[in-house]
């Protein structure tokens, strides 16, 4: 099957959406046009009216279509969407899905879409796709377009970025049903300067029959590893890369949501923990960097990342924080520190070396992690990205599955 369900609010982009669904027929697919106005009439004749959606609700159309502020009209609309396209999925009715909107049309349709299986396809065309996306996309696989012009009639413009969407919804929902896991899967963290190391530990679980499955730590990777791992995703974590700490300690721009290390602090999911990365703090371009942060050593890592080498006092800060939520697990955790270095910038000759700053954050977290007979701190006299850390990690990884 290869159906696309197109969504909009057809009393002001219907004809646009009908464009859309017109495209995506000629690519191959069966379109269901979907109606989500909660204002006047639709423009044109819609598949699943707005009325069939509301009823999704889990207190009826009435709970969408009363008198009431428009944001909470958004808002329970958005609700009943989510409720139909999981339903139309489960039954396998749709094969993906791709809406259309302004700010208003993508405050409604975005959360439905994010609510979607990772894996099945999901489109957003959005004008509000040239700027910050994270609220839109949270930690899913939702796809953004920018129709660079407002989705208001067709033009030249419009009409070739609609097609673009067509297709690719067309032929992405040919890909297939959603993967699962044919092996054991371990979530893995990491950075740009932590990649050698795990590199070398997704190699060597790949050896033994195991999948690793990295996620990049710039606050919404931990969120998607932690989500995945409560709904039992991964059999266990090697959350290597605890950078995101220290964004979300000093106000940087890759922060740890609060819900961080809640796979070991609440589900207990087998873990071998370090701190990776935890020698920098994440912000923009450097004329964006906080004023009290100026005088600190930055090093520009991309023309929009600028990173500052963290200190004594807030290495402590960031160790007692992980104590505290890995104090609260009760499954087996092994936390390691390589005390050769802790990212590729903390090695000798470079830049953020400072094996004093990280001595603190050592001593800290041995005092501040309650051993127990399934947690426990381990030294390790290598740095993070030597071999010999990743056989490390993996040894430790092994001794904690262990019957």
């Amino acid at each position: 099957m290869n159906r696309v369900y197109a969504i909009a609010t057809l009393d002001s982009k219907g004809k646009e959406l009908a464009f859309l669904g017109q495209a995506a027929r000629e690519a191959g697919a069966e379109v269901v046009l979907v109606d989500v106005s909660l204002k006047g009439p639709p423009q044109i004749i819609p598949d699943v009216s707005r009325e069939q959606v509301a009823e999704r609700h889990p207190k009826g159309r009435e709970a969408v279509f009363a008198r009431q502020e428009r944001e909470a009209s958004i808002h329970a609309m958005s609700e009943a969407l989510t409720r139909f396209l999981a339903e139309e999925a489960a039954a396998g009715r749709l094969q993906a899905a791709v809406g259309l909107g302004g700010s208003e049309g993508t405050s409604l349709i975005a959360p439905a879409l994010r609510g979607l299986p990772r894996g099945v396809p999901k489109l957003m065309v959005s004008t509000l796709a040239g700027g910050d996306t994270r609220a839109y996309v949270g930690t899913s696989d939702l796809c953004m377009l920018f129709p660079v012009s407002d989705i208001a009639g067709l033009n030249f413009l419009s009409r070739q970025v609609l097609r673009n969407a067509a297709y690719a919804a067309a032929g992405m929902a040919r890909s297939g049903a959603v993967a699962v896991p044919v092996a054991p899967a371990v979530g893995l963290t990491m950075f740009g300067v932590t990649t050698p190391c795990v590199d070398m530990v997704r190699a060597g679980l790949e050896a033994k029959g195991w999948e690793g499955v990295a996620f990049h730590a710039v606050g919404t990777g931990g969120a998607a590893m932690e989500e995945m791992a409560a709904q039992g995703a991964f059999r266990a974590l090697m959350d290597l890369t605890t950078t995101e700490v220290a964004d979300a300690l000093l106000g940087g721009i890759f922060p740890a949501v609060p819900e961080r290390f809640d796979a070991i602090a609440l589900h207990n999911i087998p873990a071998v923990v370090s701190v990776g990365a935890l020698d920098m703090a994440n912000f923009g371009p450097r004329a964006t960097v906080p004023a009290r942060f100026r005088h600190r050593l930055l090093y520009t890592h991309t023309p929009m990342v600028t990173l500052m080498r963290t200190s004594p006092e807030e290495n402590e800060a960031f160790a007692r924080h992980i104590a505290a939520r890995l104090n609260m697990g009760a499954g087996p955790c092994v936390l390691l520190l390589p005390t050769g270095g802790i990212s590729a910038l903390d090695a000798p000759g470079q830049p953020f070396h400072d094996p004093a700053a990280d001595e603190i954050l050592f001593k800290a977290l041995e005092r501040h992690v309650k051993p127990t007979a399934l947690r426990r701190v381990q030294r390790v006299p290598f740095h993070i990205n030597d071999l010999a850390f990743a056989r490390v990690a993996l040894n430790a990884l092994e001794e904690i599955l262990r019957p």
